[in-house]
């Protein structure tokens, strides 16, 4: 008898913690990506979107804007970040979501873990930017535009052309002066000549010895980003040294120190497209999301593909 109750009671617990769950998760379309799930099992989190895509762009906003910033400015990176998305997949010629694509993301567990005990407040601020803006994206004739963007600018926003020498018209050089007024926007580096030799060497053989090494500008955009610059023999972009050296930035000013290059930088990232703390600051004035990606990104209208 006690065995036949085990039994039963068994029998219940499958019934209702397996079968009635996998029923109701197959009748509502299936099984969802990990990160929906989660989304869904979490205390104080309201919005859980229907697709992977607007998922995939709370990590983005979550990881590449501090999520202190206002709204707006939330708002606008993440009709940014699901142009870039969107015309990605566009170019792969798939549905899925690509994860490789140059954008940050943070999992909900770095996001935890990022924002500790204001998770649940910044979680729940990004969702809602996000809900608010669910599908829409960027287009120029029709077609998502190269939506990229940066932290902070040097005063202005640097033309596509100077940066991957294709022009687009919608990504022209446009004036953000109050990033000045973002945190390290002029940073300070000193480089060991011996670093800078070696480094610099992958782009060819350097006529000059280390300490005979020097750097001459040649030529800087509109926005103050080095064009050309001759370093030892070589005829480099101002591109190539930030990468080489990891410099936040390719406008930047260098003079030798003794046996050390010192450089300071201005603004941090490639420069082109939306300013996150521009975003930010446009925000504090009144603008709304689209007049701040109106003003990054020159002609564009919006589309919803939701």
């Amino acid at each position: 008898m006690a065995r036949k109750i085990l039994a039963m009671l068994i029998g219940y617990i499958i019934l209702a913690v397996v079968i009635l769950p996998l029923c109701i998760t197959l009748l509502l379309g299936g099984f969802s990506k990990d990160e929906v799930k989660e989304a869904k099992s979490l205390v104080g989190i309201d919005d859980v979107f229907p697709s992977e895509l607007e998922e995939y762009i709370v990590g983005v906003v979550s990881a590449e804007m501090p999520a202190a910033f206002p709204e707006e400015a939330l708002k606008a990176q993440a009709v940014a970040a699901r142009t870039y998305q969107v015309r990605k997949m566009q170019e792969a010629g798939t549905d899925e979501v690509l994860y490789e694509v140059g954008q940050a993301y943070c999992t909900i567990e770095e996001q935890k873990k990022k924002w500790g005990d204001h998770y649940i407040e910044y979680a729940n601020k990004i969702r809602k930017a996000v809900k608010e803006t669910q599908g829409e994206i960027m287009v120029y004739e029709g077609e998502p535009i190269l939506a990229v963007f940066h932290a902070q600018s040097a005063g202005r926003t640097e033309a596509s052309e100077n940066v991957w020498t294709s022009p687009l018209p919608y990504l022209k050089s446009v004036d953000m002066e109050r990033d000045k007024e973002a945190p390290n926007n002029q940073v300070t580096c000193t480089i060991s000549e011996k670093d800078v030799w070696n480094k610099l060497s992958a782009y060819g053989k350097l006529s000059q010895k280390e300490s005979e090494l020097s750097f001459h500008i040649e030529e800087r955009s509109e926005a103050g980003y080095i064009q050309k610059i001759q370093v030892g023999g070589l005829n480099l972009t101002g591109k190539e040294v930030r990468e080489a050296l990891g410099l936040r930035s390719a406008n930047f000013q260098v003079e030798r120190k003794g046996d050390s290059f010192v450089f300071v930088t201005h603004g941090y990232g490639h420069g082109a497209g939306m300013s996150q703390y521009g975003a930010s600051f446009l925000a504090e004035e009144g603008m709304d999301y689209r007049e701040i990606l109106c003003h990054f990104y020159q002609g564009i209208s919006f589309q919803n593909i939701a």
